[in-house]
């Protein structure tokens, strides 16, 4: 063993000599004040002590010095050489670059800086270079606490005794759905309001900008707008996000809104409507003008689709026969009882149709497609036939099932035609 080591330094005593010598050359750097980083890190500084007529102390709970005093340093050493660092009065710290791989953000939390006002939770952004200045962050009224900046991709140098840095992903919103915004900072909701107030989206640019969002009076909590398919450079301190599916509107329907924010909207249905108002589009309320077939980014928590069918529809009072849209499902085979007391059972199929104009009315009257049937067409149709059934015996009931039909039609359409309904 002894011999093996040395064998070594006979043989690689060169090796041995360069490393003592940049032990030794180094130490010597350092002893006179010469500190020398490496292209790949900066040199963080702790002053421990300041000469005579120097500035002593840090004012209030600062832990950062900006002017001289003793402790941490807001100025760090770029790579390179540096002098007069004497290290009986300087301690540094080599400190690798921060680096936002691709596909990430990265979030700051400042350590040092003004206190933030009461009722926010994050701080304001002030231009710092994107924290790769934390002299000018506290110079210039950045505040302690997490950022509602972020930093985007890329390596910079950051001071990490003032700034602590998470990575994290960026938001991605798959396609065919939306994202449903969440704020956990701003301005109160307004009385009354279950959403905020639209900000421009020019301005705040998908709520990736939130100095923005805030500066232009941006509200606290659930959002109006939405966020399409795509990937998005989101503060998850300052934006939560849910992805939900897209409202499909399929062919053969149109989707009537249903709106539960927005500026109380003037009726334009006129005086002879009377059961509930139309409103314009954007308005709180029912809007008058309704989705065609296709799919849309629908918040579900500020607006409601009502869909109603356009197409001709059947209804089945039957007990073993249902349509596929099932709005006939709670209908059943109508008994009714002739003049001369016999009881006997009808199956009654009825075809509708629900103008594409008139389908906002429809829902502005009932609330939805089951209200309808249920509070109009079963009660019309059951009744009708009851009463017609009364009038006649049982034989002359069955017999005269043509001449029954075409009232039954009448009759049937002349009501239905108030409800803004079509009878085939």
């Amino acid at each position: 063993m002894f011999n093996t080591i040395l064998d070594f330094i006979t043989n690689y005593w060169w090796v041995m000599a360069l490393v003592l010598s940049a032990v030794f050359y180094k130490a010597i750097f350092r002893l006179f004040g010469i500190v020398i980083v490496p292209e790949d890190k900066i040199g963080l500084v702790t002053k421990k002590f300041v000469l005579f007529g120097q500035n002593k102390e840090l004012s209030g709970d600062r832990i950062i010095a900006t002017n001289g005093e003793a402790g941490l340093q807001a100025d760090y050493l770029s790579p390179g050489i540096h002098f007069w660092f004497w290290p009986w009065q300087y301690q540094i710290d080599m400190q690798g670059f921060v680096v936002v791989p691709e596909g990430h953000i990265g979030l700051v939390n400042a350590k040092d800086g003004k206190i933030i006002q009461t009722g926010r939770i994050l701080a304001r952004r002030v231009e710092c270079e994107n924290y790769q200045d934390a002299k000018g962050f506290l110079t210039n009224g950045g505040q302690k606490g997490r950022q509602s900046a972020f930093i985007p991709n890329g390596v910079y140098k950051i001071n990490t005794h003032l700034f602590e840095v998470s990575v994290v992903k960026q938001a991605h919103i798959q396609d065919n759905m939306v994202g449903i915004v969440t704020t956990l900072d701003g301005e109160p909701l307004p009385e009354g309001s279950i959403a905020g107030q639209i900000i421009d989206n020019s301005i705040h640019r998908n709520f990736q900008n939130f100095d923005m969002f805030l500066e232009k009076g941006g509200n606290r909590g659930l959002q109006q707008q939405t966020i399409l398919a795509g990937t998005y450079n989101l503060n998850p301190w300052a934006v939560q996000v849910e992805e939900v599916q897209m409202t499909e509107i399929p062919i053969g329907h149109v989707g009537v809104v249903i709106s539960f924010v927005g500026e109380d909207g003037v009726d334009v249905t006129g005086v002879n409507f009377k059961h509930g108002n139309l409103v314009g589009k954007g308005q709180k309320g029912v809007w008058a003008e309704p989705f065609g077939p296709g799919k849309y980014p629908i918040n579900k928590y500020t607006n409601k689709i009502e869909l109603v069918p356009t197409t001709n529809l059947v209804l089945n009072w039957a007990n073993a026969r249902t349509e596929s849209h099932n709005l006939d499902k709670g209908l059943n085979t109508i008994t009714v009882r002739s003049k001369d007391g016999f009881p006997f059972n009808l199956d009654v199929s009825q075809i509708i149709h629900i103008p594409m104009n008139e389908a906002p009315k429809v829902i502005a009257r009932f609330g939805n497609m089951n209200n309808l049937v249920s509070q109009v067409l079963e009660p019309t149709i059951g009744n009708y036939f009851r009463n017609s059934a009364q009038d006649q015996d049982v034989i002359s009931f069955l017999t005269t099932r043509k001449e029954r039909q075409d009232s039954a039609k009448q009759h049937i359409s002349k009501v239905l035609d108030e409800y803004n309904v079509h009878a085939v």
